[in-house]
């Protein structure tokens, strides 16, 4: 479903880093549906400081995120995109050589690319219409800013050939106002730090704006609940898919939860709502509530900050009663696993290891490595059957992570950039 977008924006430039990315974090959590950061210097030192910014970043969060960096070359819009970032931002005044927006789009794709326009430069020195411009470049979105809102601007916003985003800090405009425009797809904005987004999402939604809410499926009316008025709640951590806790809701923590987007319980031993994370800070953040087969059981994935447990573990499910030994072969756990084997060989050497050994040996050899492994698979594939092929693959990939753990890499980057072109 399509839906009016809160970007909020960070500009970078001269900031703590330690402090941009705990504000991405809040917003994040808190309700944005995108994210915002720039830095337009031309500084190549602080050029390079922002972009590592941006790759920290893409760790920290779980929203998309825009970057916007002064660009002189496709080298320069190829090194924001590999930040992780979902899009780019080019400013348009301060690009010299405009052609580098087809340029860009052509080698990443119109979805990739935005251009940053300002309203009163909307026509340039020689009378051309910027966004005309854009659209013969296949930018994908225009990011506008300075817009007064008057009959002549709500038109030409309407009337643009590219979808818009709307940068303003709502002194003047009000956001409302903004999403009526039909062209309008998000507001970027930094009037929300340090105010609640889903707030302020449940007060467009009742003024029939489109936005990114979270919504029950199923009345709780229709839960089967214990005798106390209750349903257990399953808690999982979204991305390891771990099981945290157990706890229980009525129907107020549970529209507590749909609104706020934080996990609200009722507390049996107080009784009384109970927001978790309310006194140690360990808020829960909601990604996804599933209602199990008999509808007496909900099954909550979240984003959890800090340990979930009372005692500070992480999981409150720590204390073993039994045990077989078993072969885990999730594949996503077995490469989590050998690779954090080949860090701890980096970062513990054990004598006699050939891990090792190819640490020491450094990068040229570890590529060499990789070169012939790779030629083992192609001849692999040319003979019949699968099983050699296998254990060439295997031991490829096995090079390969030697490889990524001596250029600081993990499982977390390479999963997340699939994920991002998925």
């Amino acid at each position: 479903m399509s839906y009016k977008k809160i970007i909020p924006y960070i500009n970078a430039e001269n900031e703590i880093p330690a402090n941009v990315l705990k504000l991405a974090k809040i917003y994040s959590y808190g309700g944005a549906d995108e994210l915002l950061i720039y830095n337009y210097s031309k500084d190549t030192k602080s050029r390079e400081e922002f972009l590592s910014l941006a790759k920290e970043l893409a760790k920290e969060i779980d929203i998309p995120f825009i970057v916007g960096s002064y660009m002189e070359r496709l080298e320069d819009v190829k090194k924001a995109i590999y930040t992780g970032a979902t899009a780019v931002m080019i400013k348009y005044s301060q690009l010299e050589n405009k052609l580098l927006f087809k340029e860009a789009t052509e080698r990443f794709g119109s979805e990739k690319i935005m251009g940053e326009v300002d309203m009163i430069e909307c026509m340039d020195s020689d009378g051309e219409n910027v966004c005309d411009t854009l659209l013969k470049y296949n930018v994908g979105t225009v990011l506008l800013k300075h817009v007064a809102l008057s009959a002549y601007s709500k038109e030409k916003i309407d009337s643009t050939p590219i979808p818009i985003i709307i940068r303003d800090s709502l002194v003047r405009n009000d956001i409302s106002s903004l999403f009526t425009l039909s062209n309008v797809n998000g507001v970027s904005t930094n009037f929300f730090e340090n105010k609640d987004i889903m707030k302020a999402k449940q007060a467009l939604k009742a003024a029939n704006i489109e936005v990114n809410t979270f919504e029950s499926k199923i009345a709780f009316s229709e839960f089967k609940l214990d005798s106390s008025g209750l349903i257990p709640v399953i808690v999982q951590d979204y991305r390891s898919q771990e099981v945290l806790m157990l706890a229980y809701m009525n129907e107020e923590a549970y529209n507590k939860t749909i609104v706020s987007g934080q996990m609200t319980y009722y507390s049996r031993s107080r009784s009384q709502l109970w927001l978790k994370g309310e006194t140690s800070g360990h808020f829960q953040y909601v990604k996804e509530l599933t209602l199990d087969c008999d509808n007496d059981t909900i099954l909550a994935k979240v984003l959890q900050v800090g340990p979930a447990c009372h005692t500070g573990s992480k999981t409150c499910f720590f204390n073993n009663l039994v045990k077989k030994e078993y072969k885990n072969s999730d594949p996503f756990h077995v490469f989590k696993d050998v690779y954090d084997v080949i860090l701890d060989r980096k970062v513990n050497p054990k004598e006699g290891s050939y891990t090792n050994y190819l640490f020491d040996k450094g990068i040229d050899k570890i590529l060499k490595k990789c070169g012939e492994e790779s030629a083992e698979i192609i001849i692999a594939a040319k003979n019949p059957g699968a099983e050699e092929l296998r254990y060439e693959v295997a031991d490829y990939l096995y090079h390969m992570m030697v490889l990524m753990a001596e250029c600081g890499l993990d499982w977390e980057d390479i999963t997340s950039e699939l994920a991002h072109r998925k």
